[in-house]
Formats: C-alpha cells, structure tokens, sequence
C-alpha cells in the first residue's frame, strides 16, 4: 500500500544528518555540561554553539535563547512568568491561539483573575488590528499573545506591525513561533517582539526540545525550580544530544531556505489547482489558498461531501496509506470539532468535512496525485 504524509505542521521526519549528529553527541559527548571536568567542558562548548547558532539565524543574542523541552513549556514559561513575575494583569489573545497559549491563559484567568481580551478576526481568520489597538488602551499591565503562523489555517500575522503596536502602546509581545522558525527568516534585532517560542520537530529536529527568545532585561524567572542551567531561567540538566540535533536541523534549513520555499509552494499550488479541477466546489478555509499571504505549508480543505462522511473521513484516507489531519494534533481523538474552524465557519460550512494538508520537502507531486484520486473517488 501507497504511504504518503501530508502532516508536516503536526510533526516532521527528522533529516538523516540530525540523526547522525545526535548520534555523535550520545556516544561521545555525554559529560553534564555543568561539570568543570574536561568532560563537562566539551559538552559545554557544544551546548554554547548550538546557542550561538540559533541566536544567529535569528540575529538575536545567545544569552537570550533558553532551551526547554519544546514550545508548550516555552509558552508557558513565559505566559506564567510574565504574570507571576513581571505584574502582568491583562493578557490581549485570539480565539484560534494553539491550546498551550489558550489553556494556559485560562488557567492564569481563573487561579490569578488575571483579564483576558480576544481580539476580533475578520471571516478569513486574520487578526483585526484597528481593534488590536483598541484593546491596549488601558492602564493595565499588558502582554499580548499572538501566534505568527496560525498551525490549522496557516494565516500569518505580520509581526513588525504587531510589534510596532505593542512598543508604541507600552504592551509586552509573546508569539507562539512554533510553525514559522526553520520555515521563515526572523530578524528579531529589527522586530520589536519580546518573547517567541520554537519547537525543533516542526523542522525536521527531534521531538522533546525547543526554545523560547526572552529579550534580555526581559526580569522573566522560571517556572521549573532547581539548578541555575539556562542563565537561571529553566532548572534542569540541558538535553544535549537534542539540542545539537535542533542546531543542525536549523542550520540546514537555513542554508536551504530558498530552494526549499520554493519547492514547497510548488507543490501547495499544484495541490490547489488539481483540487479544483477534479473536485467541483471544492473550497479553502481561511487564507490558506492565498499564496501570497499564507504559510507555504499548509493547506485547510473543506469539502463538498456531504455531512455523514465528515466523521470517517480520516478513517477512510488512512486505510489507503494518507496520513493529513483535521487540526492539531494535540486534538486527537477528541470529538470536539475544530476550535480554529468553529471561529471562521457558519454552521452549513462546519458540516462539511475539512482537511489539513501540511508538506514538506519531502513530498512529491506524485504523492499530490495519489491524494487528489483517493479524495476524487470518495466524492
């Protein structure tokens, strides 16, 4: 049977040549970096380049990376700390967030009475940033949370303007970034933005490990206790064999960055067409078929089938070898439909099953084919 996998934006295939460098580390290079021995020093250097690495793929400073375990305690490291620490009272956020912003936000509403606002999103699921603004006229301390990339739709926020916003009206800003590094180029030295979060399995790195940019002088304080790793904001041996893995996985797609975009937004618009042609009526959730205003990975598909497909729909794709997904992966299995989708969508719309198709350079046109068929004799 064919396997194709469409479910990029869920989880990537990590590159060979991060497998190998991780490999190296765990049998060469297992000192705690915090040692003072030899063994601990050479760990050490690893563990500083992999920082200085990242911090110049994103013209940032090395000291302002923090290594966690991924972009969920990333979020809320900052999340919890800007209140907890830093005297946050009103926290600015839209309802199509990823649930580690959105539930941690609940939680710091309930347990910290901490005010919560969501901004207005016009039909297509882009923020509204007259209202934005609005919102931050208020004498509160204020952060406002905003993912780059949305991981459902594929909408993305431009975050200059965001920032721009926010240094203007005093506002701290946080972007969920999980979905845009390794994808896109970010000049946080240009960017006034004061907290993002990254994950290395959205790029073809190791699931476990990620990192969050706290802007220095940020006063940020940790929410895991214990030993002074990561400049004293994430207590905790680092996980090194992962983090060399993040290193060469954000290295290779910065030095391939162009080719790859370019691949990629090949296949998405052949996708788009071929759809369209075998499947009348076939129609795009969000901004998700604009290809000049959208991620390059990511596709929502809403199809014309009728209602009582909709619930086996994913079934069906994978007994035939097609991996895609309704929405995020931290979803599955629940019967609830699509926080993202219920947003934008009227009730005739949600009925229809929708799909998200999320590539990657290892996809082919072939495999596109194979899909649009299978999606074809299903209609």
């Amino acid at each position: 049977m064919k396997k194709v996998y469409f479910d990029n934006a869920a989880t990537t295939k990590v590159h060979d040549e991060v497998v190998d460098a991780m490999a190296e580390v765990l049998k060469n290079n297992y000192g705690n970096p915090s040692s003072t021995h030899s063994f601990g020093r050479s760990s050490k250097v690893l563990l500083e380049k992999s920082r200085n690495t990242i911090a110049k793929h994103l013209n940032a400073e090395p000291g302002e990376i923090i290594f966690t375990s991924g972009g969920t305690e990333s979020n809320n490291l900052i999340l919890q700390s800007a209140v907890n620490n830093l005297n946050v009272t009103h926290i600015i956020t839209s309802k199509i967030e990823h649930h580690a912003v959105l539930n941690t936000v609940n939680m710091l509403h309930e347990n910290y009475g901490v005010k919560v606002s969501y901004v207005k999103l016009d039909i297509r699921g882009d923020i509204d940033l007259t209202h934005l603004e609005t919102l931050m006229q208020t004498e509160a301390k204020t952060l406002v949370s905003l993912m780059h990339i949305n991981n459902e739709i594929g909408n993305v926020l431009n975050l200059q303007k965001v920032a721009n916003l926010c240094k203007k009206n005093d506002v701290l800003f946080h972007s969920d970034a999980v979905q845009s590094v390794g994808h896109y180029k970010l000049n946080l030295k240009e960017i006034p933005i004061d907290f993002i979060v990254a994950s290395a399995h959205k790029f073809h790195g190791p699931k476990g490990v990620g990192f969050a940019f706290v802007r220095k002088n940020s006063n940020l304080k940790p929410i895991i206790i214990g030993g002074e790793q990561e400049r004293g904001l994430r207590a905790g041996t680092e996980n090194l064999h992962n983090i060399v893995g993040m290193e060469t996985a954000l290295k290779m797609a910065d030095k391939n960055l162009e080719s790859t975009t370019s691949y990629i937004t090949d296949l998405k618009q052949y996708f788009i067409e071929q759809l369209q042609n075998k499947i009348p009526n076939v129609d795009f959730n969000g901004t998700s078929s604009n290809l000049n205003n959208n991620a390059y990975t990511i596709l929502n598909v809403q199809l014309p089938y009728l209602a009582e497909k909709s619930n086996m729909i994913l079934f069906q794709l994978d007994l035939k070898g097609i991996a895609c997904s309704r929405g995020s992966a931290c979803q599955s299995g629940s019967e609830k439909k699509s926080h993202v989708l219920t947003e934008i969508l009227n009730e005739t719309e949600l009925q229809k099953p929708s799909l998200r198709f999320s590539f990657s350079k290892y996809n082919t046109k072939a495999e596109i084919d194979y899909v649009v068929e299978v999606l074809k004799e299903l209609y």
